[in-house]
């Protein structure tokens, strides 16, 4: 950020960091803010299909020329600072709201908070999802060293919102809040009525309280009723959010879900468990950082699993994935690819089958992009 001068200066803005369902929580922000008419920048990581799904305004994304000729302005800069691929994309949309003079911008956190390239900017309110056990060899062995990493977005004075209470987590958020010196607050201990909303996944309900929460506590920014049910409403449409709790066939049913650690999938797999009682197909892959056993133990022994590997070069081995899962009881066959996997998961199933496609948002990826080629 020091090569670009500090650009988040230039506009006002939402931090949002957790372990699951930033990324929807941010969308749901970001599209009740549309609906009131104000312009919102919105950074979210990472892409499913375009690089640009990262940066947008307005739900529209930042067109290629931007893109190209920031790379172009400041690639000598970014590699001699040896920023990461992450860090160049977060100084790109910095860059990119500030020229477009956004009303406000609604910025996830990468992976942790503390040390996060976007924790450069001075927000006027942070927000927490939640904490699970994820990416522990960066942030902690325990939920109350990764809540310490994430609790590094705070600012003293900002409001903080933490959309659910855990015994290992609370503490160090009231701690922290009281080090800072600012107002802390549990979406658990607000009431609002769930509205109808496009997506449709169960664990949504909390990601709509928390962004509500988070809207009630932001200065300067007036919403009416109406504009908050009707951004909660179109949220895919304002925002092009895609790949959570996705339909994408009726008969089977299938349905793509970035749930990718034992939070998320418990509260994916809880859903998709009781859609019905017809045959359950369930096309699995991971990225090699992931507790492999925490998450098989989570899914359920009566479907039948199609392994696979997301295609980028984390992808856990899907042979070494199928072993695991056999030995834990799941029933199943290495498919290698995800393109395989889907292929015979719809070979397999009958119309009134069910089919879940996940386990990393790059399974999703290359499922989107397989559907988008056919």
């Amino acid at each position: 950020m020091h090569a670009l001068g500090h650009p988040e200066r230039g506009f006002k803005s939402i931090h949002i960091g957790g372990t699951n369902g930033k990324g929807s929580t941010s969308h749901m922000v970001a599209s009740c803010l549309q609906s009131g008419g104000y312009r919102v920048g919105l950074y979210t990581s990472p892409h499913l299909l375009d690089y640009r799904e990262r940066i947008r305004i307005n739900g529209i994304m930042c067109s290629e020329d931007f893109v190209v000729q920031f790379v172009s302005k400041w690639k000598v800069h970014m590699l001699e600072l040896g920023l990461s691929f992450f860090e160049m994309s977060v100084g790109m949309a910095f860059v990119y709201f500030q020229r477009e003079a956004v009303d406000i911008a609604v910025i996830e956190v990468g992976m942790g908070g503390r040390l996060d390239s976007t924790n450069v900017i001075n927000p006027l309110v942070t927000a927490i999802t939640n904490i699970d056990l994820d990416h522990q060899a960066f942030l902690g062995e325990t939920r109350a060293a990764i809540a310490l990493e994430k609790a590094g977005i705070f600012k003293p004075g900002i409001p903080a919102i933490i959309g659910e209470r855990h015994d290992e987590t609370d503490m160090v958020f009231e701690h922290m809040a009281q080090t800072k010196n600012l107002p802390l607050y549990f979406a658990e201990d607000f009431e609002f009525e769930l509205v109808p909303s496009d997506l449709i996944g169960s664990y949504q309900r909390k990601n709509q309280r928390l962004a509500r929460v988070i809207l009630s506590k932001l200065p300067g920014f007036s919403l009416t009723t109406t504009d908050i049910h009707e951004g909660l409403k179109h949220i895919v449409q304002s925002t092009g959010l895609s790949g959570r709790w996705q339909v994408v066939s009726d008969a089977p049913f299938t349905v793509l879900d970035t749930a990718h650690n034992p939070h998320g999938l418990r509260e994916t797999m809880g859903q998709f468990t009781q859609i019905s009682n017809s045959p359950m197909h369930i096309v699995l892959g991971m990225v090699q950082d992931k507790d492999v056993h925490s998450i098989l133990s989570l899914l359920p022994l009566d479907a039948y699993y199609y392994f696979c590997a997301p295609s980028i070069p984390r992808g856990f081995p899907s042979d070494q994935l199928t072993d695991a899962a056999l030995k834990m009881g799941l029933a199943g066959t290495d498919c290698g690819t995800v393109a395989e996997a889907w292929q015979q998961a719809q070979k397999n199933a009958k119309p009134i089958d069910r089919i879940y496609i996940g386990g990393s948002t790059f399974v999703v990826a290359d499922a989107l992009a397989v559907r988008t080629a056919n």
